[in-house]
């Protein structure tokens, strides 16, 4: 990492609520309303970004922890503003408080944590996992 991020320092994204965004479950009784996963991506992707011009470039972070709420519905059509405040820096885990708006209120809050990683290494041990397969891990579970 160049540098540490400042505790408090604050990232902002916004995107607007698209029909890709929507819970697949609608119906004629249920409005079409922003989905669950689709506003903790966005909330991600957001305190990504804000940690993301800190790191070298054979450095990511990766998300580690959620613990979101998802507090109001979201029609079509609203925009929707993510906030992420970094409040821990631990060596290489990051800890962020998190919230969205939609202009009306908010409508989610909680706690985001990142693991800032080497891709090299990262990259290596995915290939460890694809080299030995999915009947590799099925037998470490079944031997334990």
């Amino acid at each position: 990492m160049k540098k540490p991020p400042r505790i408090g320092s604050v990232g902002e994204q916004r995107f607007v609520v698209e029909d890709r965004h929507l819970i697949s479950f609608a119906d004629d009784q249920m409005p079409a309303v922003l989905a669950t996963p689709w506003l903790v991506a966005q909330l991600e992707y957001t305190a990504r970004d804000l940690v993301a011009p800190l790191l070298e470039p054979d450095e990511r972070t990766v998300g580690v922890e959620v613990a979101i709420s998802h507090h109001a519905p979201v029609p079509p059509g609203f925009p929707v503003t993510c906030r992420a405040r970094v409040i821990g820096v631990d060596d290489t885990l990051l800890t962020f408080q998190v919230e969205a708006h939609d202009g009306t209120e908010k409508v989610a809050s909680g706690l985001h944590r990142r693991r800032i990683i080497r891709v090299d290494r990262f990259r290596r041990r995915v290939e460890r996992k694809l080299q030995d397969g999915p009947e590799a891990s099925q037998r470490a579970r079944n031997s334990g």
